[in-house]
């Protein structure tokens, strides 16, 4: 592992003075590449320095028992060298995770696709709560969110929404949210006052971009409508939703919630194109023993991945064994204790995997 830091550091300076060259400043596009090395290196080798500093601060802590120091003197000395030991460690720990394969989709926007499982009514009704839970988080992050597709139940409940999260790394914190998510609580409309359990399925695609995932434009249908819904005054006058059909697949995107025909077509063609990449990239998962072994953040849908249990005021992430007692404030999106104890999960599954 130290072999692999001197060498990565040693690339980061070789990097400095290729950037510094006189040829480097009239080739842009060389430039430009070798600026997006250097900050794909640059995490590791500051972790990599701040841990060399540290030893060699230790080193020279310990050589200061030598000098004859008197017991008081000793004492703060070797409090000194246990601090130093332990941030040595905590450092050590950090750049195994920091030299981990990165996944390539970790910095995209994302695609956000909730629908409503088993349940009825119920189930829509929670499905609407997972997208005002997600709404709050986005928000409470800075993040821009835009509805591209809308199927209310008519009880206030969604049948599917598909949303776009625009976000620096957004995909990275919410990839492990694809699953079936599951409810147990008293309906409102039940008399007899009976737990009820239902389910909503959460799928988190990266966003792909035409660079990712090319469409041959022979393998589309696309049916134009009029948009349904309340209000406005293009509604069931002007055909402007757009229906995209791929026909390899059968995969059908339906969009109707922007104004122009335009519009629609591109908003159904971007989340097209991000379940083809999904499928691309889930394919590959499968030839890898750690995605076998751990179906993280793959869209599995085969069973559930958390339970949000009402009566008990329990949250349940069933992959990890976490259960959290603050079900009011995860609904609001408080969800970073939640997510973050999963990436830290799935980092150290990645790290045994590397040890077999």
């Amino acid at each position: 592992m130290i072999d692999r830091l001197e060498r990565i550091e040693k690339r980061y300076r070789a990097l400095d003075e290729e950037m510094a060259a006189p040829a480097a400043a009239s080739d842009l596009k060389k430039l430009q590449s070798l600026a997006q090395e250097k900050a794909s290196l640059k995490d590791v080798v500051t972790r990599y320095r701040e841990y060399k500093a540290t030893m060699k601060s230790l080193e020279e802590t310990k050589s200061m028992l030598d000098d004859g120091l008197d017991e008081g003197m000793r004492a703060l000395v070797k409090q000194e060298i246990e601090s130093l030991e332990s941030r040595q460690d905590r450092l050590f720990e950090g750049l195994k995770i920091a030299l981990l394969p990165k996944d390539p989709h970790d910095e995209k926007d994302i695609i956000m696709e909730i629908r409503a499982g088993t349940g009825g009514n119920e189930a829509g009704l929670f499905a609407a709560d997972l997208f005002r839970m997600y709404s709050r988080y986005a928000q409470s992050k800075g993040w821009k969110m835009d509805i591209i597709s809308l199927n209310e139940s008519g009880i206030g409940g969604f049948k599917e929404i598909i949303l776009e999260v625009k976000a620096k790394g957004a995909y990275s914190q919410l990839k492990y949210e694809s699953g079936v998510h599951r409810v147990q609580r008293v309906p409102t409309t039940e008399a007899s006052g009976r737990i009820h359990t239902s389910t909503a399925t959460v799928a988190v695609l990266p966003k792909a971009e035409e660079v990712d995932i090319s469409i041959n434009p022979d393998d589309l249908r696309i049916d134009i409508f009029c948009s349904g819904g309340a209000g406005g005054q293009n509604v069931n006058k002007v055909a402007t939703a757009v229906r995209v059909t791929h026909l390899p697949t059968g995969m059908v995107v339906t969009c109707q919630d922007e104004r122009s025909q335009l519009q629609n077509k591109l908003r159904a063609l971007s989340v097209l194109r991000s379940r083809l990449l999904d499928i691309e990239r889930r394919k590959q998962e499968e030839k890898i023993t750690l995605e076998r072994r751990f179906q993280v953040g793959t869209g599995d849908r085969a069973e559930k991945i958390r339970t949000y249990n009402f009566p008990q005021d329990r949250v349940s992430d069933h992959r990890i064994n976490l259960t959290l007692h603050n079900l009011p404030r995860i609904l609001q999106g408080e969800l970073d204790e939640l997510l973050d104890a999963l990436a830290t999960n799935y980092q150290a599954k990645q790290l045994e995997e590397q040890l077999v």
